[in-house]
C-alpha cells in the first residue's frame, strides 16, 4: 500500500465519496480531489502545500494556486 508512505493526495477526478477520499480520511492525508487538470498541471518533483480543509494545491516557491 502506497497510502501510509505520501504526504498529501490531489486527484483530477473524484468526490467526497470516492475511493481515494476516504482512503486518504483514513490515513489522516490530506487530500484534493476533482480538481479537474492539477495533476497535468504539476510535475515530479516540485514541492506543493495541501490544504484539504480549503481545497487548494499551492506551489511552495509560488503564489499561483490550482
Amino acid at each position: 500500500m502506497v497510502f501510509p508512505n505520501i504526504g498529501a493526495l490531489v486527484t483530477d477526478s473524484g468526490g467526497i465519496l470516492s475511493h481515494s477520499a476516504i482512503i486518504a480520511r483514513e490515513y489522516r492525508i490530506p487530500a484534493v480531489v476533482a480538481t479537474g487538470n492539477a495533476t497535468s498541471l504539476l510535475t515530479d518533483g516540485q514541492v506543493v502545500t495541501v490544504n484539504g480543509d480549503r481545497g487548494l494545491v499551492e506551489l511552495a516557491r509560488a503564489e499561483q494556486a490550482y
